[in-house]
Order: C-alpha cells, then structure tokens, then sequence
C-alpha cells in the first residue's frame, strides 16, 4: 500500500510506518484486495483526513468510529460521506445540533471537506472497512496507528478541542494531556443514542474555546 499521506504527518508519523504492526496492516489490505474483497474508502482516500488537514492546522478532532460501509460512503473523513450521497443519519443529527446550537440553517450537504480545510481533523480510529461488514477491520492495527495520531497531537499541539462523542470516542480520552487541550464529551449523535446528543452545544463551545486560544473559529455551515 502506497502511503499517500501529507509531508507533516509522513514525517510526525514516520516511527509508526516502520513498526510490525503497520506492516502486518499492509499485508492484511492486500491479502483482502487478493482475495476480491471490496474495501471501503477507496486506497486513494485512505488517508485523507491527514491530506486536507496538516499537523500545524489541527484546530479541532472529531473522532468517529469505522469507515461506512456501504457502497460510495466513505471517504476518509470521519462522518462526511461525498456530495452526491445523502447525509447519513448520524450526520443529519450533527447538522441538527449545529443549527440548534448557532442558529445556522444547514443546506444537509454531507461533505465536510470544508471542515477539514479549517483545521478539523475529521479522524477515524479504523481507516477502512469491508464492504457490507461493519467492524471488519476493527483489529488489524488501525487503532494502534489512531492513538498514536492522538497522542502525538497531544503531545505537540497545543489548545485542540477534542470532540468525544459516545463511549467508543471518549475511552480515548486518557490519550489526551486536558492540561493543554480542551476535550468536549456527549453521547453520540445515532439515532440509536435517542437523541441524548442533542443540547450538547459543543459547536459554540468549540468556538468559544477557539477565540480564547487565539485562533480562527470554524465556520460549521456547508
């Protein structure tokens, strides 16, 4: 698997690329691609969250879960599907909240590349899956290489909010330094969460928290 993956985060994650468990990753991907089993993102996209958003621009890390996987989904950005798709229903939660929250009137277009671009690493803690089969590639090494891509901004950033939504997201928060960073915790925005998401107001806070620290805040309508 060629890595395609930005200079900054090539050279912050060099040590990972070298480690076992990463060339066993490797090898499980071909092995599946061998077999004629469907991989969700396409390779190209694997990386993309680390494409369109560089170590010194990480304002803000959303953290999801899995790739979708269904066909045309993923896209290597945590929650965001591309723009010929309809918004998930995880997402339309989010764009409920954030218009509850701000008052902004969400158009539902589903592609957070725009997020992204501002400094919100839009991160999954698995980065592919099997087509049709949630979890599939949930221990082949993905979360050892994302907790690492957390730790390291922990250790190198300073003032990143963290959004920590549901139980799965907020066991990572004992990789994160809460002297340094800001972590912002809620249920998570499936409806399986019966809407215990909604009222969290972590998009205002997020950007209060922003213009504290002395950054840009994020402009959250798509």
């Amino acid at each position: 698997m060629d890595v395609k993956i930005e200079q900054s985060w090539k050279d912050a994650l060099a040590g990972e690329f070298e480690k076992p468990y990463f060339a066993s990753l490797v090898r499980f991907l071909h092995k599946e691609k061998e077999e004629g089993r469907r991989i969700y993102p396409p390779g190209s996209q694997i990386f993309k969250a680390f494409e369109l958003t560089p170590v010194d621009s990480v304002k803000v890390v959303i953290l999801g879960q899995d790739p979708y996987h269904g066909p045309g989904q993923a896209m290597g950005l945590s929650f965001s599907v591309p723009a010929d798709m309809p918004a998930p229903p995880s997402l339309k939660n989010i764009f409920k909240e954030i218009h509850d929250d701000l008052g902004i009137q969400m158009s539902g277009y589903p592609d957070l590349e725009k997020w992204a671009r501002q400094g919100v690493l839009l991160l999954n803690a698995v980065l592919t899956v099997r087509a049709g089969s949630p979890a599939s590639h949930s221990s082949i090494g993905w979360t050892e290489f994302t907790d690492a891509v957390i730790k390291y901004i922990s250790d190198h950033c300073s003032g990143v909010v963290f959004l920590l939504w549901g139980n799965f997201a907020r066991s990572k928060k004992t990789l994160i330094d809460t002297t340094r960073h800001h972590v912002l915790e809620a249920a998570h925005p499936s409806p399986l969460a019966r809407g215990a998401f909604f009222g969290c107001r972590h998009f205002s806070k997020t950007n209060e928290i922003l213009i504290k620290e002395g950054k840009t805040p994020i402009d959250w309508q798509l």
